[in-house]
């Protein structure tokens, strides 16, 4: 019998304790293989299954100020709904870890997006904030890498900065690996890609919404 998709609460609490414990200190965390493999595999295969079609040029900017520019980011982008096997058990696991991150440092994530990010071959994603304070309501940023056998000659690195443009970590975007930062806090950037490169990009959002909209749309 196949192993199931979706790991438990239970099973995952050490690594959510780690995440907590990462994020009320330095503000970031990064996991080697976070999630089952099957799972990793099973998102990986979904991706590379949609159609070109199914993504769209990724633009910079949300609402009104939301644009299109290839000279900062050359990905595109698919964003996951609910429907598919290895995408629902994805989306399982981060609510777990949004309600678990909430009992922790009662930090109030209200709800989850997130999206396939595919860079073709010299694809990059200049340096940038994922949130500003106080005009957005992303709080914390997730990044799912799932390309096996990924070299140092593959390029594609995530560089995270500090507040004074030093970097802090150079992450080989590695099958598996899981990194997660205050959104606010850290501009990071991708640096050019030497072959395909594929990962999930998600937010954990507060809610600045009035009645049943949530502020800002995606």
């Amino acid at each position: 019998m196949n192993a199931p998709l979706t790991p438990s609460p239970i099973e995952y609490a050490e690594t959510f304790d780690r995440i907590a414990d990462a994020l009320h200190g330095p503000g970031y965390t990064i996991l080697p293989n976070a999630l089952p493999d099957n799972l990793s595999l099973a998102l990986r295969e979904h991706c590379q299954s949609l159609h070109q079609s199914e993504f769209k040029i990724a633009g910079i900017g949300r609402d009104q100020e939301h644009q299109l520019n290839r000279s900062i980011r050359s990905d595109t982008i698919h964003w996951l709904e609910r429907g598919q096997p290895a995408v629902d058990s994805y989306l399982d696991w981060t609510e777990q870890l949004r309600q678990a991150v909430n009992r922790r440092l009662f930090l109030g994530l209200f709800d989850y997006e997130s999206h396939y990010a595919y860079y073709p071959e010299g694809a990059f994603y200049k340096k940038h904030y994922d949130a500003f304070r106080g005009q957005t309501s992303r709080v914390l940023t997730t990044v799912l890498y799932l390309n096996p056998d990924w070299q140092p000659c593959d390029g594609g690195e995530l560089l995270i900065y500090d507040g004074e443009g030093r970097v802090l970590e150079r992450v080989r975007p590695e099958f598996g690996t899981l990194v997660i930062f205050l959104s606010e806090e850290f501009p990071h950037e991708v640096l050019p890609v030497n072959k395909p490169r594929y990962s999930i990009a998600g937010w954990y959002r507060v809610n600045n919404s009035l009645g049943d909209a949530i502020d800002p749309p995606r």
